[in-house]
């Protein structure tokens, strides 16, 4: 059984299209834990907030197949091949690890996100505290502890999965 985390976004309809990327992913993965659901101002671009949260979960699915499943997700969903790294997202769902695997390919792991992004850090060590990070060599609550970067608000809102 691999440790998966997933970060899950959206800014486009963003409560509606959350809950339903949750949802669906609690399909698949019934027996994870959900951090928090956090609002944060887009990063790269002029936009709407974001909402963030990530989801933890243990799964017998091998690592191309988790790729795929959250690609299919995210398309089901609005998601269009054209998106650019920076822009709008109906559901935006991020692989940030798979175990302790590290590679380029079928997905960059683990996500260099985890350790830029408040929005991704944060949620990530309310579940995740103690996961060690492989290329870090620190665990998330280490890494959460050594963050700084004042130009990323969040703050945590309330969220009712539909």
């Amino acid at each position: 059984m691999a440790q998966i985390y997933i970060s899950l976004g959206s800014n486009v309809n963003k409560e509606h299209n959350l809950a339903v990327g949750l949802n669906t992913l609690l399909t698949y993965f019934p027996n994870s834990i959900h951090s928090s659901v956090y609002e944060s101002e887009a990063v790269g671009f002029a936009g709407s907030n974001f909402y963030n949260s990530v989801l933890g979960a243990h799964t017998d699915m091998a690592l191309d197949d988790v790729c795929l499943l959250l690609k299919r997700i995210e398309l089901e969903n609005g998601r269009t091949q054209q998106d650019k790294k920076f822009s709008p997202r109906t559901l935006d769902l991020d692989l940030l690890f798979y175990d302790d695997v590290v590679c380029d390919s079928p997905a960059q792991l683990p996500r260099d996100e985890v350790v830029k992004n408040a929005f991704v850090l944060l949620p990530l060590q309310e579940i995740a505290a103690d996961f060690y990070h492989p290329t870090e060599q620190k665990t998330i609550q280490e890494i959460y502890r050594g963050y700084h970067n004042p130009q990323q608000k969040l703050w945590k809102v309330e969220f009712e999965s539909q």
